[in-house]
């Protein structure tokens, strides 16, 4: 399922509509832990940090947002059409793919995941990678509820 066609997600990150895109799969593994479904926004900010726009976010229920600390502060809750699904479990995979446009890479643009699991606490910035060329294909490691993070292309 692609939650974002090449044109949203270039208009999402102020990029020209024109751009090359690059198809990207992003999967992330879940830790085991005990309890609910983990809610997960990913999303990509560019060299300063700045919020550019959503990639996915399994959450589909509003009231958790404001848990995902980092991405809710950065859009106000604020979601596009076609980039929600539903919180993913304990040890489980979320795999999404999206197209980015080649501008994105190699030019300080990072991917974030923030989560959150009920009774369990918020996790911002639990995994922060850099867009980079090289960095495809290689899992990054998480700080809480994310396992790990990788891409491909």
């Amino acid at each position: 399922m692609k939650p974002m066609t090449a044109l949203m997600t270039l208009a999402a990150l102020g990029t020209p509509a024109l751009a090359q895109a690059r198809e990207v799969t992003l999967t992330t593994q879940m830790t085991d832990y005990r309890g609910e479904g983990a809610f997960v926004a990913i999303y990509v900010t560019d060299e300063q940090g700045a919020y550019q726009g959503t990639l996915w976010l399994a959450a589909p229920k509003a009231k958790w947002w404001p848990h995902l600390t980092d991405w809710y502060r950065a859009t106000g809750g604020a979601v596009p059409d076609g980039v929600t699904g539903a919180s993913v479990g304990s040890g489980r995979t979320l795999s999404v793919t999206v197209d980015l446009a080649d501008a994105l890479f190699d030019a300080g643009y990072q991917i974030r995941v923030d989560s959150s699991v009920e009774d369990m606490g918020d996790a911002p910035a639990d995994v922060v990678v850099p867009l980079t060329s090289a960095g495809a294909g290689q899992p990054v490691a998480g700080s809480g509820f994310v396992q790990s993070l990788r891409y491909d292309m």
